[in-house]
């Protein structure tokens, strides 16, 4: 199993490429499933996640393969299994987004409950509730969604949904999409990967209004078409990277960087001393002062986002004063708290909300990964230590960061990817 070794080594110099966004990435890779006829989709991050929904594909019967770095290419005319097996499903979330395509598309579909990172309850009932209101009939059984749409054809419907879901807006925008009749979806995510998304299946033929509002229309069509669609890239490696250049000092440009996208995260970090020039889509992040504890509370975009909360946190543990960090996500998104705590850091949780106390000093030790956010705070507070600091378990790193070492190397750090 691989481990990372990191060496505090000072600060950060140079300029690093962002990748395509994983969560803007496998929603689209899903939508091809809605087009019996060849797709490519150019910016896609090399990731296990990325893999893992090729994979799914092919087991499917469609034919998906990485033709390029970047660049993945599906026929899904080839589709004979409408099925997504458990043994892929359980290690990433986000295979449930086949659920709505297949439906909408093949009529029916079995997919297995989805595993992924373990930072608390994430159902999938907003997903089912939406299917039902269009007409699907949803059944459990030994652990899969089954559902059918009776006469093979979904229809349009007034979708409210509960609370404010990421997947379950896609999911459902998606099946929407072919659809009989005008679907309104009301409370829908927000989210820039959702309108990346939506922007992907209007480049298919699909007729999408309001997304990035709350309220999305999508008047279902017969069918979609061919189409070659770019990835957006990845505000979560972007605020990864800005994270790191605030915790260790120097100065970074990250290179084709989501800049209307990151405002939350740009605002806390120049609250925190550091400077963000924008230029287009390029941004340097530097800085040179001391570093100022930031206070945050996690909620739905355009707030600060749950998968920077870790990384904010590796940040404040070496800043002057105290930060009070809130989360109102997940229930169990501080996982990563016992493991700074080895290198040094003092954080004292109650409940969902963290008291971080900047220290002067971290030190090296060994630590473990816990989930993929939690695993980038750990590479962050190793790079502010002194000695060396080792991570295991960095499976959780590889799902959602591309070659995330040899990015750091290129701004100067000392960080090796070792076998145990």
């Amino acid at each position: 199993m691989d481990k990372l070794r990191v060496t505090g080594n000072g600060p950060l110099r140079g300029a690093v490429r962002i990748s395509g966004a994983k969560n803007a990435a496998l929603p689209i890779l899903c939508s091809s499933l809605l087009v019996k006829a060849p797709v490519t989709f150019v910016n896609v991050p090399q990731l296990n996640d990325t893999r893992t929904t090729v994979r799914l594909l092919n087991q499917m019967g469609v034919t998906a393969a990485r033709t390029e770095t970047h660049r993945v290419e599906i026929d899904a005319s080839t589709l004979t299994k409408p099925v997504a097996e458990y043994d892929l499903v359980k290690t990433m979330r986000a295979s449930v987004l086949v659920l709505g395509p297949l439906v909408a598309r093949w009529g029916e579909a079995r997919v297995s409950l989805p595993g992924g990172c373990a930072i608390g309850q994430r159902p999938v009932d907003q997903h089912l509730k939406g299917l039902e209101a269009m007409g699907a009939e949803v059944t459990l059984d030994g652990g899969y969604i089954n559902a059918a749409a009776p006469g093979g054809r979904l229809k349009g419907a007034h979708i409210v949904m509960d609370m404010v879901t990421v997947t379950g807006t896609e999911n459902v925008m998606m099946a929407a999409t072919l659809a009989d009749g005008v679907t309104v979806i009301e409370n829908a995510a927000r989210e820039p990967e959702v309108v990346d998304l939506a922007n992907c299946l209007i480049a298919m033929g699909a007729d999408i209004k309001g997304a990035g509002t709350d309220t999305i229309t999508i008047t279902g069509v017969d069918n979609l078409h061919s189409a070659t669609y770019r990835v957006m890239p990845d505000r979560i490696e972007a605020g990864t990277f800005a994270c790191a250049v605030a915790a260790v000092g120097g100065e970074v440009t990250l290179l084709d960087a989501p800049v209307t996208a990151m405002d939350a995260i740009f605002d806390k970090l120049r609250d925190a001393g550091c400077s963000i020039a924008v230029n287009g889509s390029n941004v340097t992040v530097s800085r040179k002062g001391p570093l100022k504890a930031v206070s945050v509370k996690t909620a739905p975009y355009p707030a600060f986002p749950t998968d920077m909360q870790a990384q904010l946190m590796a940040m404040n543990v070496v800043a002057e004063g105290t930060a009070v960090m809130t989360e109102n996500i997940f229930e169990n998104r501080m996982m990563h708290v016992s493991e700074l705590c080895r290198l040094g850091a003092k954080i004292d949780i109650t409940g969902n909300t963290a008291v971080v106390q900047g220290v002067s000093e971290l030190k090296g030790a060994n630590v473990m990964a816990t989930d993929l956010r939690a695993s980038a705070s750990l590479v962050i507070a190793g790079l502010c230590a002194t000695g060396t600091t080792m991570i295991d378990r960095i499976y959780h790193l590889d799902r959602g960061y591309e070659h995330i070492e040899d990015k750091l190397i290129g701004l100067g750090a000392t960080i090796e990817r070792v076998s145990s």
